[in-house]
């Protein structure tokens, strides 16, 4: 079988966010959010799982715990070709690490320097390999209005998950680790506050991020929509459906895309995104460290105090 076009032949490292998996104390209360939010939400056994519209791969799975939201453990696509490599690099690094008990034990385990467990998984790759495309709209009658109806206003559904950003006691460590353990490489960050890092098969700006925070946990999943109409469609129906705290519209600097970020009940958010930056296989993105000033934000509306707080609870 030959090795995907995508597939950068010199470099042996992470393709794709496979799953991200977490607990919460109530998982009705988790899938009225996600369901809210235009997600395809599944019951299986004791826990539910996250899908996209009109895209078969399970994004996310949900466990129930009493003691708060807690981030299990995150999995990580590779390639088949390179699972030697990895598996040489985890034994010469000694940190290898076992399974994680709600995971179903396959791939190669280890621990990132911030004690989140990770999955690495021979797996198909579901980053994209191209700069994700609008939705195609209606065209536009002469003499005709465009925007619908408000109550003709088709939910906002996305497509995928565009990547994963998670709270760091560590950032700068968290970006060594991604780069020298997991092949990811540094798309832009701004001193020791927030870091991105993209997979070097081509992927979005970034995979994963990381802010600056006193301890680990989950900060946003980040999902791709077809415009900035259904940016701000999204931010509309969670107000309507009883979340009406978030941060947006707005856009980003780093990564370009358009943003709005519904937080859910346990303090983290889901972001819709729209036309985020990607970074093909071929090419050598100059990544920067950027002043605070420009690493957030270019318009939209104040950040609210909380949006960087870190609500899960520190493990032992």
């Amino acid at each position: 079988m030959s090795a995907p076009l995508s597939r950068h032949e010199a470099a042996a490292g992470v393709h794709s966010v496979h799953r991200f998996v977490f607990s919460v104390p109530d998982l009705d209360e988790a899938r009225r959010f996600y369901l809210a939010f235009g997600l395809d939400v599944r019951q299986e056994g004791e826990r539910l799982d996250l899908y996209a519209a009109g895209h078969r791969h399970r994004w996310a799975s949900i466990h129930t715990r009493e003691a708060g939201k807690r981030l299990e453990y995150l999995s990580l696509g590779i390639y088949e070709q390179d699972v030697p490599a990895m598996r040489e690099r985890i034994a010469r690094l000694g940190i290898a690490a076992d399974p994680h008990p709600l995971s179903d034990g396959q791939g190669l385990w280890l621990r990132n320097p911030d004690g989140t467990a990770l999955q690495l998984l021979a797996s198909p790759k579901v980053s994209p390999d191209e700069q994700s495309r609008p939705t195609p709209e209606p065209r536009r009658q002469p003499g005709q209005g465009a925007a619908p109806c408000r109550s003709q206003a088709r939910q906002v559904r996305p497509r995928r998950l565009s990547h994963v950003l998670f709270f760091s006691p560590d950032v700068l460590r968290m970006v060594r680790f991604c780069e020298e353990v997991l092949g990811m490489r540094l798309s832009d960050r701004s001193g020791d506050v927030v870091a991105f890092l993209h997979g070097v098969h081509g992927s979005d700006h970034h995979l994963v991020a990381f802010a600056k925070s006193s301890h680990a946990g989950l900060h946003h999943s980040s999902w791709d929509v077809g415009s900035i109409d259904e940016v701000g469609r999204g931010s509309e129906q969670m107000r309507m459906a009883g979340y009406p705290d978030g941060w947006g519209v707005g856009r980003h600097v780093l990564g370009s895309n358009y943003f709005y970020y519904a937080q859910d009940p346990w303090g983290s958010y889901a972001e819709y995104s729209f036309d985020i930056d990607f970074v093909p296989a071929d090419i050598q993105w100059r990544s920067a460290d950027h002043p605070p000033e420009d690493s957030l934000y270019v318009w939209g509306p104040s950040v609210p105090p909380e949006f960087f707080i870190n609500y899960e609870q520190a493990e032992a």
